[in-house]
């Protein structure tokens, strides 16, 4: 069995990895600082747990040490938190993976793959976003990722160390917490109408993600972890379809029953207009096809937070 170390595994994403690892029958060491992440998302798990910050190296090298392949998924995820604290944000984002880095090469490890992120992107208007357009980040935190994955490329080029980037697109699915600062707006949209209240749209709704459900983005990275050819690269992974959050709402509502209107706010600084990707490299390096739909992980997610006694008021 393979030694797979999981950065930031207590975390929504780390933990959906885990669970599918464990269940493959290969060997999981998990590291987190707790910051957002939580014992509890890997309770039902027989993983190895370290908790410390990547950002100290000590912790990084010791979490790193005898593995085989590194998941790394730790990061402070908020394009709104990064505005506010750049610096906390850089230290998380950029100081961690550096020394995340610098242990797997020093390890000898065999693969690291990184969680990009499609903020990357930027705003510009091309639809869809494919990897060879230029990057053009709008805020700390999507600069912050874009560093990241040329990090990657720097040490597979400078010391022959195997890296890939996994692009992700606004990710959703069960074990997404609304109660944090960093949440996703699926998260928080079922959470407010499980409760009752109106959820906050930030501009005119009009703008549109590429939602991705958790299982396929799991499926990627793992992939990633074994697939030929692939070292270097820069791979989105999404659906290829897009969705507006006006349209979005309104599926919650009839998932949920809730007749509650959403509230509207200005647009905040950072957010991008549209998103979504061309997931045709992903298809030709990974084989990959996203095998729950948008409308499938909806459902999935509804379903799992009420499973979790989030109940309509």
């Amino acid at each position: 069995m393979a030694l797979y170390l999981i950065t930031g595994g207590a975390g929504f994403i780390g933990s959906h990895l885990a669970e599918e690892l464990v269940r493959r029958g290969e060997r999981v060491r998990v590291v987190d600082n707790l910051s957002t992440g939580k014992r509890a998302n890997l309770a039902h798990l027989d993983v190895e747990v370290i908790v410390g910050d990547l950002a100290e190296m000590p912790v990084a090298r010791r979490a790193v040490e005898g593995a085989d392949f590194v998941l790394h998924q730790a990061a402070i995820p908020s394009v709104p938190r990064s505005v506010q604290d750049p610096l906390t944000s850089h230290r998380a984002n950029i100081d961690a993976t550096l020394n995340v880095l610098i242990a797997a090469r020093d390890a000898r490890v065999g693969r690291v793959v990184y969680a990009g992120s499609s903020s990357a992107y930027g705003d510009t208007p091309t639809l869809p976003k494919v990897e060879t357009m230029a990057a053009a980040p709008l805020s700390p935190y999507a600069l912050q990722k874009l560093v990241g994955e040329q990090y990657g490329q720097m040490f597979t080029r400078l010391y022959g160390l195997e890296t890939v980037t996994i692009r992700y697109f606004n990710v959703f699915g069960p074990r997404q917490d609304p109660s944090s600062p960093y949440s996703g707006v699926i998260s928080l949209f079922i959470s407010a109408l499980c409760e009752g209240r109106a959820a906050t749209i930030y501009g005119d709704g009009e703008q549109t993600r590429d939602f991705t459900y958790v299982a396929n983005v799991v499926d990627g990275v793992l992939t990633a972890c074994h697939a030929p050819g692939v070292s270097g690269e820069v791979i989105n992974v999404a659906t290829g379809g897009r969705t507006s959050l006006n349209v979005l709402y309104r599926a919650l509502q009839d998932l949920i029953g809730a007749r509650v209107e959403p509230g509207y706010a200005a647009s905040r600084a950072g957010d991008v207009r549209d998103s979504q990707a061309d997931i045709t490299k992903a298809q030709r390096l990974l084989a990959y096809r996203p095998t729950v739909s948008f409308a499938e992980g909806l459902r999935a997610t509804v379903e799992w937070y009420r499973a979790s006694q989030v109940t309509i008021t």
